[in-house]
């Protein structure tokens, strides 16, 4: 009887530490491309099984090419679920992605392959560019990072995002479609040196 008391103590005390463990999860939002210190910032909301979301990120990493060191890049969930079924969990694998330093290498093939993004596929891909998490399947059947991904979300409706892709250049939000001309405009006037106003140039 004391042995057994024992052993239900001892489950209880692993119990009470598995609940007490909390899983540090790195934040997308804190993953950008491009210069740190750049003065201009592209924040696109948008949906890994989205074609037009799929352009606007092409159209994004041609940016940060033609203004080298001037731009940077961050990308945000928006999984429009009610359209696109695989969307969220495509998302989830994003995110799991970032815990090992590989979230731009597997964004690039999830947006490549947004016609195949079924849980298997998805393990596949992860595989594929470098992510060695065993627990990767499980992490998206248990829905790991679910929460990273409806935090995005929440956050994007709060600043307006009803449909994807949704834009913010230095956050002010980009009317219109997040095209390569459009974008290179806005960010040209970002980058023209401020002119300053008479009265200031009077007290310089």
């Amino acid at each position: 009887m004391q042995h057994q008391t024992r052993s239900v103590l001892t489950i209880l005390r692993n119990i009470m530490a598995m609940k007490n463990q909390t899983i540090e999860i790195i934040p997308q939002k804190t993953i950008w491309k491009g210069e740190k210190l750049a003065p201009v910032s592209i924040v696109l909301y948008g949906d890994y099984e989205s074609d037009a979301c799929a352009k606007a990120n092409h159209v994004i990493n041609e940016l940060i090419d033609e203004f080298e060191g001037k731009l940077r890049y961050n990308f945000r969930h928006f999984p429009l679920t009610q359209i696109h079924q695989k969307a969220q969990k495509a998302a989830e694998a994003a995110v799991a992605a970032v815990q090992e330093g590989k979230f731009w290498e597997m964004h690039e093939v999830l947006f490549q392959k947004k016609r195949g993004l079924g849980t298997i596929t998805l393990k596949e891909y992860a595989k594929e560019v470098g992510v060695t998490n065993k627990k990767f399947l499980e992490t998206l059947v248990n829905s790991t990072f679910s929460w990273e991904v409806r935090a995005d979300l929440l956050e994007g409706l709060d600043k307006g995002v009803r449909d994807v892709p949704a834009v913010f250049i230095n956050g002010e939000k980009f009317e219109g479609k997040p095209t390569h001309d459009g974008l290179k405009k806005s960010i040209e006037e970002l980058l023209k040196p401020k002119k300053l106003k008479p009265e200031n140039k009077k007290r310089a």
